[in-house]
């Protein structure tokens, strides 16, 4: 049985949906959930289903990302997961810290990787006149939502979308694709897996 860390900046929603698969059958189960927010709502929701958790305020460090981290890693540690999933973490973590878990760390993104790195991703489809956007699942690297891609899915840009009405699309699939490249993962499968 792997044991799986999720790392939360907000609500938890992608959190939500990996806790839920981590039953019956599945070969992982969560040890921790960790939040940079010690207010992120996520916490409470993990908390309510037995889930241990931890809040390291990323605030007090200012620009020391080394600190940060190092705070960080001992509730990680202690947990000794074999897997750690990034659901809406909000903070770019070292390439130290990347090291460390290296081939054992997975993120989603909301957008089809590579199209589209970092923030503001649903507004620069939109802008780029995309036909489809849709969401990845990726090991995290050093590099910023570069590495090997091990699931997408994808949905059609609507004529009127909005940010907001194509962003809540997409985290529709977001649910759906991150717990199942969670299963394979866990098994290991890193073959990628694409949702229609």
């Amino acid at each position: 049985m792997k044991r799986v860390a999720v790392l939360i900046s907000g609500g938890g929603s992608n959190m939500l949906r990996l806790l839920e698969s981590m039953e019956g059958d599945h070969p992982a189960r969560a040890v921790l959930v960790a939040s940079n927010d010690p207010a992120a709502a996520g916490l409470a929701k993990a908390a309510a289903k037995g889930i241990p958790t931890a809040a390291v305020d990323h605030r007090p460090f200012g620009r020391d990302r080394e600190g940060f981290e190092a705070a960080l890693l001992r509730p990680i540690l202690a947990a000794e997961p074999d897997i750690i999933c990034l659901a809406g973490f909000m903070r770019v973590l070292t390439p130290g810290f990347v090291r460390r878990f290296e081939g054992r760390m997975l993120n989603i993104h909301p957008s089809l990787l590579p199209k589209y790195p970092g923030l503001h991703t649903h507004a620069r489809a939109l802008a780029a006149g995309d036909s489809e956007a849709g969401c990845s699942v990726h090991e995290v690297t050093a590099d910023l939502d570069a590495g090997p891609i091990l699931g997408q899915a994808r949905v059609p840009v609507l004529e009127g979308d909005s940010e907001e009405t194509l962003a809540a699309r997409v985290l529709a699939m977001e649910h759906r694709l991150y717990p199942a490249v969670l299963r394979r993962y866990a098994q290991g499968d890193r073959t990628p897996l694409m949702l229609p």
